[in-house]
């Protein structure tokens, strides 16, 4: 039997165990999709105690931060509210957290939650209802030494470069403040993230539109004026180092009108009357046709992240907000996809694109969209993103990496990211390289590629880090 969580964790063979800790283990970390916050970045925070950095809490706006994965399945234990997101005692809550920890086998929670424990306090136990005090007392301890700052963290993970995830209308001036301070030298930059600007159906639009009118220095009377505001924050976020966008649709859509009809449905918006389904979609089409092109121009990478239903406690939703673990699968097929990109290929305006599905059942359907749109002069210009939100476990990502490698080039797959609004959650990057290194080593070893170390060393290094670098234009070194 192997030891719990050891060296050789996940990894079954030894090709594989020759490639993670040959290759992958010894390579940077390129976190080009997070929602961590530069504000905490810039002031270097120190956290006071595990529960604020494991679970997150309440804003002094109202609003609630953490990491909703855990928040899932604790409510999923039986733990009461105050005790999840609320205002329970931060080491009660850490508790519930061991206990819930408990019940978790198979999930990766678990395996995350100690990767965490020994790559940054050196805790190789086990962490459950009976242990909870040790290691509330040994993680707090540690917490409060200075190599356990914020940036300290995120140095000693191996980060080069991390891009944050921020709306158009934000001042950047954190992103500003990091790129002026010589004495941090890990990349923070920006990534355009203008889902509030296409999303005229929420309650709070006309509010929006006057903050991004504000940050553009101009008003927005017309769907023209949101166009031309929109390029104007892109070009300042370019400006600011900026490579790529992010948006988070609930599925994918196709709806296109003449151009007259979208100045119709603005101004019915703008008028406080409801649209219907069709105008909403019909809307967002024009959107996201518009940015499309426009990242085109900038040389940007637009990542989609969709197949997200969201907030569907609407109770518990009116009480928490949004992010707060109320989101499931949507189940709505892809085939818009093609429709909606090859609107802007043919256009010659089709950027760099990273198609991200909530469904695990749309993988073979992504993998055989992005065979169309691949056009020569770029390596991968359209890539299926890592397994997601629900499917970033173990056997999420093996099936994600397996289909992609029966439809496509797994060799120019742009890997891991954290998609994480925690410090610790690096660790992430280790677990998906131990999987990747097992499934080419098991491929390997049945026969099915030769054990070319040269090679199979490249395809890892490309897969963990390199593949970015280039994709994404970074100013960094390859390795």
């Amino acid at each position: 039997m192997k030891a719990f969580m050891d060296q050789d964790f996940l990894l079954t063979t030894e090709t594989a165990k020759e490639l993670y800790h040959g290759c992958a283990a010894q390579l940077p970390i390129l976190d080009y999709h997070c929602h961590i916050n530069p504000q905490e970045i810039f002031e270097d925070r120190q956290f006071e105690n595990i529960t604020q950095v494991w679970l997150g809490g309440q804003n002094p706006d109202g609003s609630y931060f953490g990491d909703h994965y855990k928040w899932r399945q604790m409510r999923a234990n039986g733990v009461e509210e105050p005790f999840v997101t609320g205002s329970a005692p931060e080491r009660e809550r850490f508790q519930k957290w061991a206990e819930t920890l408990d019940k978790a086998i198979g999930n990766p929670l678990y395996h995350w939650s100690h990767l965490e424990l020994q790559r940054y306090f050196g805790y190789t136990g086990v962490l459950g209802a009976d242990t909870a005090g040790e290691v509330w007392e040994l993680c707090n301890e540690k917490l409060h030494q200075p190599d356990m700052s914020v940036r300290s963290l995120i140095k000693r993970s191996g980060v080069t470069l991390l891009c944050t995830t921020d709306d158009p209308a934000d001042d950047l001036r954190w992103h500003k403040a990091l790129a002026e301070d010589d004495t941090f030298d890990v990349q923070v930059l920006p990534a355009f993230r203008p889902d509030k600007a296409m999303n005229l159906e929420k309650p709070d639009y006309p509010s929006y539109l006057a903050k991004l009118g504000a940050a553009a220095e101009m008003e927005l009377k017309t769907f023209a004026d949101l166009r031309t505001a929109l390029q104007k924050r892109m070009d300042f976020f370019d400006s600011m180092g900026c490579r790529l966008s992010d948006h988070g649709l609930e599925f994918m859509m196709f709806e296109p009108a003449p151009e007259e009809e979208l100045e119709r449905i603005f101004q019915k918006r703008l008028g406080g009357e409801a649209l219907t389904r069709q105008e909403e979609l019909q809307f967002k089409t024009a959107f996201m046709q518009f940015v499309g092109s426009e990242y085109a121009r900038l040389g940007w990478a637009m990542q989609i992240h969709f197949g997200c239903s969201r907030d569907n406690n609407t109770a518990m939703y009116e009480k928490l907000g949004p992010d707060t673990g109320f989101d499931a699968i949507h189940t709505a097929a892809v085939n818009k996809i093609a429709e909606f990109l090859d609107s802007l290929a043919k256009r010659g305006a089709l950027p760099k694109t990273i198609l991200y599905s909530l469904n695990p059942n749309d993988d073979e359907a992504i993998g055989s969209v992005i065979g169309c749109f691949e056009e020569g002069g770029t390596v991968g210009k359209v890539q299926q993103g890592a397994a997601w939100w629900f499917n970033d476990h173990k056997a999420g990502m093996v099936k994600q990496m397996t289909s992609l490698a029966n439809l496509g080039l797994l060799g120019n797959f742009l890997g891991m990211l954290t998609d994480s609004r925690s410090f610790l959650s690096y660790p992430r990057h280790e677990y998906f390289r131990r999987i990747l290194c097992d499934l080419l080593g098991t491929w390997v070893e049945n026969g099915e590629y030769p054990k070319d170390m040269k090679k199979l060393t490249d395809i890892v290094k490309g897969i963990c880090y390199n593949n970015a670098v280039r994709y994404f234009g970074f100013d960094l070194e390859t390795k």
